[in-house]
């Protein structure tokens, strides 16, 4: 018998530049699977102010607080276990969350890997290549807002887990 995947979260990052050494994370969010139970980071503008002469959004919250509150809900909804990060493009949305951790608690819950969802997909669907034609399975719509997004890719997950292609 199959043993029960828990402890998945998926990951959605909405950041201000291209890498956390030259821009800033603004939100993100996380949804965990299978309990949906879901978590909205917010720290910055989304963009800097119309007419801002600064290069840079405005922080909105403690970056440091948001990273404890994050990681207390990672425990909270794995039961104290390993949570496994799962994202469309865990390429841009871990590098974000791993500097956020470990500039902030000096340590990553997740770790020093990730899941990407098109992989796991094209895996599935013997193709190698095919790796996003999975997209249309996401029921809540694609928004860039970090909560939603997260959602609709755990939605994505679920239906293909079920055989939808």
């Amino acid at each position: 018998m199959a043993e029960v995947i828990k402890n998945l979260i998926f990951v959605d990052c909405e950041a201000y530049g291209k890498s956390p050494s030259t821009g800033v994370l603004t939100e993100f969010g996380a949804v965990a699977y299978p309990s949906r139970d879901k978590f909205h980071g917010i720290l910055a503008e989304r963009s800097p102010a119309e007419g801002s002469s600064s290069t840079m959004p405005k922080r909105l919250a403690n970056e440091k607080e948001v990273f404890e509150k994050f990681e207390q809900w990672l425990l909270k909804v794995t039961n104290n276990e390993h949570p496994i990060f799962v994202s469309d493009n865990p390429a841009f949305d871990w590098q974000w969350i791993n500097d956020g951790f470990w500039k902030n608690l000096g340590r990553n819950p997740f770790g020093h890997s990730a899941r990407r969802i098109g992989d796991f997909y094209a895996g599935l669907m013997g193709d190698f290549t095919n790796s996003s034609s999975w997209k249309k399975l996401r029921v809540t719509v694609h928004d860039h807002n970090p909560v939603h997004d997260a959602l609709g890719n755990l939605e994505a997950f679920e239906r293909i887990l079920k055989g939808e292609r």
